[in-house]
């Protein structure tokens, strides 16, 4: 059984997710598709975001994200162990000097997995407008010296530039549910319980990397659209939004039976905006299951998929 969804995100003003600047103006990472740019947001940044909610949670994390450095940094509380660690479980590692591994630590576990890709797979956020050319100017502050005070912290003051965009992002991610079972059945409950938090992480996602120290931009679901299904591919254009809150190619898709209506979950704003009365009835009428919010679709999804839900 496969895990196969899309996120739509309200819409917001973002100066986040920058690639390198020039002198003075923070410029966001973008794609080309056709004859536009579009902001961008790395699949990195909200995976990482996503292990810090799972922390939250109280699920056991092998890595932690250090704030203070001069560079992105991160410490480990132990070596890679997916059997323990949520994270390393769910998000896959990679020991890229073997040597680091001791023995002892080989011995111990009954031999060790070196490399593990990630049970949750995602793709790029990709911006749903075009990006504009929109800027937002701010003034740092020359800082005077007090003479009784220790320090000085800018010497001069700058002119800030920063690219802007305002549009929601949409952005799709998979998992294979065989990959989190386990024969151990005490091991198999918690990988069932990772998953559910998981899956509620998507749910209250933000905080996702960037500037959001001072800009403020979730990244949970403003809709969504998830197939729980056997097949091994979505089957659709996993990035299928368009500008009006629609996903034209699932909804004509199950109304024309190119789709098990059952295996569809829909939530959020594409139920209580978009889809008119007679959509909603001709789609109960194919048994998709439909809810007023993106978490509660999430939360069925998690109540099929491990037998628990958000509240358990």
């Amino acid at each position: 059984m496969n895990i196969f969804a899309t996120v739509l995100t309200y819409v917001a003003p973002s100066a986040n997710y920058r690639g390198e600047s020039e002198e003075n103006r923070s410029v966001m990472q973008k794609v080309t598709h056709r004859r536009f740019e579009y902001a961008i947001i790395s699949p990195e940044a909200m995976r990482n975001a996503l292990r810090e909610i799972l922390q939250g949670y109280g699920a056991p994390c092998n890595r932690e994200r250090l704030h203070n450095e001069d560079q992105l940094a991160v410490r480990f509380e132990d070596y890679p162990y997916p059997e323990k660690y949520a994270d390393d479980f769910i998000f896959g590692y990679f020991v890229a000097d073997r040597k680091q591994i001791p023995e002892k630590i080989i011995k111990e576990r009954g031999g060790f997995q070196y490399k593990r890709d990630s049970v949750l797979r995602m793709n790029l956020a990709k911006a749903l407008e075009p990006y504009r050319h929109d800027s937002l100017l701010t003034q740092s502050p020359l800082t005077i010296k007090n003479p009784d005070a220790p320090w000085q912290n800018a010497t001069t003051s700058a002119l800030l530039h920063r690219e802007t965009s305002l549009t929601p992002f949409q952005y799709p991610f998979a998992i294979n549910l065989n990959d989190c079972r386990s024969d151990d059945s005490e091991q198999d409950q918690n990988y069932k319980d990772w998953l559910r938090y998981l899956l509620k992480g998507i749910s209250e996602l933000s905080g996702v990397a960037g500037n959001q120290a001072r800009s403020y931009f979730e990244m949970a679901p403003a809709s969504i659209v998830i197939r729980l299904s056997e097949s091994l591919v979505a089957g659709y254009n996993t990035y299928g939004f368009k500008q009006d809150g629609s996903f034209p190619e699932v909804i004509d898709g199950i109304l024309k039976d190119d789709y098990p209506g059952s295996e569809f979950y829909l939530g959020g704003q594409i139920v209580k905006e978009v889809l008119d009365v007679d959509t909603q009835a001709k789609l109960k009428e194919k048994s998709v299951n439909m809810f007023r919010m993106g978490s509660q679709a999430l939360d069925a999804v998690a109540i099929k998929a491990t037998g628990k839900g958000f509240g358990s």
